[in-house]
């Protein structure tokens, strides 16, 4: 670092000083899982505990310029708290070339157990949360008998829409959650002497967000669909959509195939 700010610690310049930091020269993009318990974990709670596993893994995480530097870490489609997922994504910056697989095993050693790091690829470039098209979710739904599920589900998607009421920053809104929902079908008959049913549901990404909760609000206003316990929503997937198939694809395999 030059004595007055004006470059950073490699020379390059840098127009936001004070505090200059060393430039970025790897993006890497993570695909991590939320699991267990640990699925009530909010946004702010995994993104400071991910502050804190970087440090541990001693990654060489680059920081912003200015008065207060902060990590650059990039968030993308995090899932609401209390659903477990498969498929949470987030991009970093580094200051020096790593190996991904090795930064994913000392960013996963440095988690608590139930958040998992699954993969970490070199960023090919371009935007990675305009590849989070859709999301897919597995939703287990105890005391929900099949085949009233079933009618539930054929209710819902011969409906034009299916308007419910949901919190939204801007207040409660009616939000049609019939035109989010891409694919929706019952799966896994139960056993006889355990009423319970598995939903699957393809929902795009819009706002405001419609979530697994809103599907099934959904099913109880057009299909009388009723629980006698808490489901459990897993995000199994999320990225780009094929709406013709109603599947979610991989959004991290053109950085994969990149060069």
């Amino acid at each position: 670092m030059s004595g007055d700010g004006s470059t950073t610690l490699q020379g390059t310049p840098n127009p936001e000083a004070p505090n200059p930091q060393l430039p970025i020269v790897q993006r890497l993009r993570v695909r991590y899982a939320k699991r267990g318990r640990l699925r009530f974990t909010s946004h702010r709670d995994f993104g400071r505990a991910f502050e804190r596993a970087v440090r541990r893994a001693e990654v060489p995480i680059a920081f912003s310029s200015g008065y207060t530097p902060h990590p650059k870490i990039s968030y993308a489609g995090a899932s609401p708290t209390g659903a477990a997922s498969e498929a949470e994504f987030l991009e970093i910056g580094l200051t020096a070339e790593c190996d991904p697989a090795e930064v994913a095993r000392r960013l996963d050693a440095s988690l608590p157990p139930g958040l998992d790091v699954v993969e970490v690829v070199r960023s090919a470039g371009g935007s990675l949360a305009d590849r989070l098209e859709a999301s897919a979710w597995t939703i287990d739904l105890p005391g929900a008998p099949q085949a009233a599920l079933e009618r539930a589900v054929q209710s819902f998607l011969s409906s034009q829409a299916v308007e419910v009421e949901k919190m939204t920053k801007r207040g409660l809104r009616t939000v049609d959650v019939r035109g989010a929902v891409a694919a929706l079908r019952v799966v896994a008959a139960p056993p006889a002497d355990q009423p319970c049913a598995i939903l699957e549901a393809v929902v795009r990404h819009e706002t405001p967000s419609v979530r697994p909760d809103d599907v099934l609000a959904g099913l109880r206003s057009v299909g009388g669909l009723e629980l006698d316990g808490t489901p459990v929503a897993t995000r199994t997937a999320q990225g780009p959509l094929d709406p013709q198939a109603g599947t979610v694809g991989d959004p991290l395999a053109l950085d994969r195939d990149a060069p």
